[in-house]
């Protein structure tokens, strides 16, 4: 594959073609954006079902939700969740030591901060990109054949092959598409792990609430719509493989059966298995750029961090903000332009995975002065910016 080959755009009056590997939030984001403004987009992505049933639940804060407004829709997710404007600190049993009211980082128009079931949104954002017109292709992944100063060519999991101005790669952690272009960052462990599960809403349950300590290092829910929640423990990463799914519910029952509060109406409905998630944290800030030629990564593809400041998604959804911006400007999609997206990116998105990092380490090392409310302070009032 040639290296880094000048991208022009597209000579006046031809359409831009653009391939987006992954239909996750950004992926879907950045189709959405794309279509909008023009171009013939098509979207892949390698599950069937389209991500559309996995996962708990999701919390999106000011930043996330003054993007899904960009995208057309703010009113779904809005009617879907259940929004707040405040954090709780707990002791393990259940004492509220303090409230904290949530920075408005997507200004003061939204709110704060809004819980939603993770399928909910991905469904919604389906919904969004099957109305833009773009064409969309489940159960398929790609090849990057080659690129040249005209386009990329690639061949689809079903044997057919295409040709786009440009190729999007927002196929996650593990991207497929990130390795295909030579670079060879991985995600990193961070030391830390996460039960998930989804539960009833106790009528107690209005915000998140963390406790820190008891027999996890956080225990912490948060409201996803007037009758759900989702609840979460973190603890020291274990060997996934020795853990027997079938044990999940049991595992995470008898962490969250040392916690107060909420934790026991919550605890008595961790029964299936099924419904629990058990996932390590990782890091991942790939540097330089975040492109080779024609292809350029966003959201998990190019960076992610553990969930500790509840940022993950809001930086994907951001990713396709900008991207879609610079290919809608009118400049030459060539180097000069993808790698002014990186710039832009690169240090709000550096901030926000060192500080997520720092929040785990600071605990895994067991620092009782850890000036964590200054840290998360400092970050939530940079992303009061637009990016």
């Amino acid at each position: 594959m040639a290296d880094s080959p000048t991208l022009p755009r597209p000579p006046a009056g031809e359409t831009p073609t653009v391939l987006v590997i992954g239909g996750g939030a950004s992926g879907n984001a950045v189709t959405i954006l794309l279509r909008r403004a023009g171009m013939d987009v098509d979207l892949i992505e390698a599950r069937p079902d389209w991500n559309a049933t996995t996962g708990s639940g999701i919390t999106l804060q000011g930043n996330a939700l003054r993007v899904l407004r960009e995208l057309g829709v703010w009113e779904q997710v809005a009617a879907s969740g259940y929004a707040f404007g405040s954090l709780g600190v707990t002791a393990p049993d259940g004492t509220v030591l303090f409230v904290a009211e949530d920075i408005q980082t997507g200004g003061r128009d939204l709110p704060a901060t809004l819980g939603m079931q993770r399928p909910q949104l991905q469904q919604i954002l389906i919904d969004a990109v099957r109305a833009s017109g773009a064409g969309v292709r489940l159960g398929t992944t790609a090849e990057i054949l080659d690129q040249d100063a005209d386009g990329v060519s690639v061949r689809f999991s079903d044997g057919t092959t295409g040709r786009y101005d440009l190729v999007i790669g927002a196929d996650g952690l593990n991207s497929a598409t990130r390795a295909a272009i030579g670079i060879t960052d991985k995600p990193e462990p961070t030391g830390m792990a996460i039960w998930r599960t989804a539960a009833p809403r106790p009528a107690s349950v209005t915000r998140t609430d963390l406790a820190y300590g008891g027999p996890a290092y956080i225990a912490g829910y948060c409201p996803t719509g007037e009758n759900t929640i989702y609840a979460y423990l973190v603890e020291a990463c274990r060997d996934r493989a020795a853990i027997d799914p079938a044990a999940y519910a049991d595992e995470m029952r008898r962490l969250a059966q040392g916690y107060g509060g909420a934790w026991p109406e919550i605890t008595a409905h961790i029964t299936d298995p099924g419904k629990v998630n058990y996932t390590w944290f990782d890091r991942l800030l790939v540097e330089g750029s975040w492109h080779r030629g024609r292809v350029v990564l966003i959201g998990d593809a190019a960076h992610c961090c553990p969930p500790t400041m509840a940022q993950g998604a809001a930086m994907s959804l951001e990713d396709a903000v900008v991207l879609a911006e610079l290919l809608s400007s009118g400049q030459d999609w060539g180097d000069e332009l993808l790698q002014a997206y990186y710039d832009r990116r690169v240090p709000r998105v550096r901030t926000v995975v060192e500080a997520s990092v720092q929040i785990g380490r600071w605990q895994l090392d067991g620092v009782r002065d850890a000036d964590m409310a200054g840290l998360i302070g400092r970050t939530m009032t940079l992303l009061k910016e637009r990016p």
